[in-house]
């Protein structure tokens, strides 16, 4: 063999270890079941970055709290032991205070507005600022949604009356533990892998979240009264991992980034259709949904407390909340 060929050879040999050296596989952890919206984004966002990549770049998802509650997923992925999350915007007020914006009732104004807020390119932006000026360890990429919450219980809940003294399981965060003791409920924090049993043992009494959660993880089954009050946006945020993203090159995180933006231009709009054939679903089945809920009782309550909560949580918050006023 002459030298040229063998030196062909060895470039040869040389371009493929590096192609296959650059391969990663990635993993991608969420708490709700594969079928949700949330498995809907991530199936997606893997897609699309396989796509974008040539195949090099894949994930692995971990549907279903496999490596933990939300809390926990955020923690992991800020220390590198998790690369990608999909988790609710909720329980990211863990780890940034401010994301609790989203979570004030009643600014959204029914899923077409919400749909808007979450593609609209200024609050993407303003969400991403709002996290990195606090979170250490993950970097935003996008938002995505899971519709609307209600509130679901073994009886109907027809106005602000009738939620006195229940004791409602909610997110851990200072806008759901102002607001809903503001109604006169009682309050319960606990992982949403406990809210099954509590609300069938009575620990909990009611419980809020969209019509595909209800649906998919039955809790139709022991709190079969859905009543309609979409006080709150059910949003979502991607994170991934600082230590997957400050190990990828240029043209990997912009195949990594738009991924995520092709997902967003997608996904919330998903989720609520997915939202609209659960509730057909629940209704075939017998459970009842309860519409026409006088939620004048509740707006009026909360009207007040939304720009106060701002305004405590901070600057990134009193923008975001103008910038979805905003939103026609």
């Amino acid at each position: 063999m002459n030298i040229v060929r063998v030196l062909a050879l060895c470039a040869g040999l040389s371009v493929a270890f590096g192609a296959s050296a650059q391969k990663k596989d990635f993993s991608f952890a969420y708490d709700q079941p594969r079928t949700s919206a949330y498995g809907y984004g991530a199936d997606f966002f893997g897609k699309r970055l396989e796509e974008l990549s040539k195949g090099t770049l894949k994930t692995n998802q971990y549907p279903g709290a496999q490596l933990g509650t939300e809390a926990q997923t955020l923690q992991k992925v800020q220390t590198g032991d998790i690369d990608f999350v999909l988790v609710s915007t909720a329980n990211s007020s863990t780890i940034q205070p401010e994301a609790g914006v989203f979570s004030l009732h009643f600014i959204f104004r029914g899923p077409e507005h919400a749909v808007k807020v979450l593609t609209d390119p200024k609050v993407v932006t303003a969400m991403r600022e709002m996290y990195a000026a606090k979170v250490k360890g993950a970097h935003m990429l996008t938002l995505g949604s899971q519709g609307l919450r209600n509130l679901y219980c073994k009886k109907e809940i027809k106005n602000i009356a009738a939620i006195k003294n229940v004791k409602v399981r909610v997110q851990a965060t200072v806008t759901e533990d102002t607001l809903f003791p503001a109604y006169g409920a009682q309050i319960v924090h606990m992982p949403f892998g406990e809210v099954y049993t509590s609300l069938q043992t009575g620990v909990v009494e009611c419980a809020e979240n969209g019509y595909t959660v209800y649906m998919l993880n039955k809790h139709y089954e022991v709190a079969p009264i859905m009543s309609v009050t979409e006080h709150e946006a059910n949003n979502s945020v991607l994170f991934v991992s600082d230590k997957v993203w400050s190990g990828l090159s240029a043209e990997q995180k912009k195949w990594v980034q738009t991924a995520a933006d092709d997902m967003n231009k997608v996904q919330p709009a998903k989720a609520f259709e997915m939202e609209k054939e659960s509730r057909a679903k629940l209704e075939k089945m017998g459970v009842k949904i309860l519409t026409g809920v006088d939620k004048s009782g509740f707006e009026k309550v909360s009207a007040p407390i939304q720009d106060k909560l701002a305004n405590d949580l901070g600057p990134n918050a009193v923008k975001i909340l103008g910038l979805v006023r905003g939103v026609k």
